[in-house]
């Protein structure tokens, strides 16, 4: 998950930059990051879903997790994941090379999906594998978490440990939800410009952020500050508190109070 959301983070950032400074590339090399990048990012739902399934697995199911959960059902279950992400972008590229002539190949677009598949058959099939994606990924995480939660619940009498399971559980739908929003992509931007209309250039990239960069965002958030010592050197570099600081004595000079001060 780290490796394939640092490709999606690299690519995308390096689409937009390469888009706004020359505005028009050439198509193959567009071709190339916007696989990549399609690639990357409907695997990062996908990711997420496996891990709700592997918690539901270890929560629900302890005694069998270790027979369940090994390492060759692992690289097959990334295997799926991959070849999941990989099908709907081959029927793109088979149509694009079916469809386009030679001399589009070796022309300068605006680096965007639309501009680059413009088919009319591959509008409807994204529509398809976004529904079918979505409605995936949606089902198993609600199961897995409701059973999960339920599965806290009942195995502890502590209401605090009980409360920090069902914290632990909605920081991590949260995150869940913020990837699934790659599915709606296309809807959100189409809102947008419907509110904010004229600025194309800006509805865009207000959609980037918010589908692409704030859910890798999160990521570190919800994983960092709930580990202990990581929070507690946060709170160290980054919390102003004041500390006593003792006056250094010269010469036959008289000690003086102590003061405050405000180290951050």
């Amino acid at each position: 998950m780290v490796i394939n959301d640092a490709v999606q983070l690299t690519v995308t950032v390096t689409l937009y930059i390469v888009s706004y400074v020359f505005f028009k590339i050439n198509v193959s090399f567009c071709s190339v990051l916007i696989l990549l990048a399609l690639f990357a990012t409907m695997n990062t739902p996908l990711n997420l879903a496996a891990m709700a399934i592997e918690r539901y697995v270890a929560i629900c199911n302890p005694l069998r997790h270790s027979q369940i959960c090994t390492v060759r059902r692992t690289c097959i279950l990334i295997a799926v994941i991959w070849a999941a992400g990989l099908a709907p972008l081959l029927f793109d590229w088979v149509v694009f090379f079916a469809t386009e002539s030679l001399s589009f190949f070796h022309s300068s677009i605006f680096c965007i999906h639309s501009n680059m598949f413009r088919s009319p058959l591959l509008y409807y099939k994204g529509q398809a594998f976004d529904i079918l994606y979505f409605s995936f990924v949606s089902l198993t995480i609600i199961y897995t978490y409701l059973r999960i939660m339920f599965a806290a619940r009942a195995a502890t009498t502590d209401r605090s440990s009980a409360a920090k399971a069902r914290n632990t559980i909605l920081l991590h739908g949260v995150q869940l939800l913020m990837c699934m929003l790659t599915y709606v992509t296309p809807h959100i931007e189409l809102a947008l410009l419907y509110i904010f209309q004229g600025r194309i250039s800006d509805s865009r990239y207000v959609t980037y952020l918010v589908v692409y960069i704030l859910p890798r965002f999160l990521s570190p958030i919800i994983y960092g500050l709930r580990d202990k010592k990581f929070r507690k050197y946060l709170k160290r570099y980054f919390v102003c508190k004041p500390q006593k600081v003792q006056p250094a004595l010269t010469g036959n000079s008289e000690p003086k109070s102590n003061t405050d001060h405000i180290t951050c």
